[in-house]
């Protein structure tokens, strides 16, 4: 299936809790191919912004696995 198209200020639709468990590489790629423009991985506890970026996919990476991942 093709990926939906992501316009500016918009989200794909996506399952984020399918990412938990992932190796980070793969999450990564799995989410540039869904639509997502930017991702970001950051380790826990990580101190983070509270801005939000339409289009941005974060995940918590520990021990090279996704433990959460969420828009903006």
């Amino acid at each position: 299936m093709a990926p939906q198209p992501n316009f500016p200020g918009s989200n794909p639709h996506d399952d984020l809790d399918a990412y938990l468990g992932l190796e980070q590489a793969e999450a990564e790629r799995r989410a540039r191919e869904r639509g997502w423009t930017t991702v970001r991985s950051l380790p826990p506890g990580a101190v983070v912004t509270m801005e939000y970026l339409a289009g941005r996919l974060n995940f918590t990476v520990d021990e090279g696995r996704v433990q959460r991942s969420w828009m903006g």
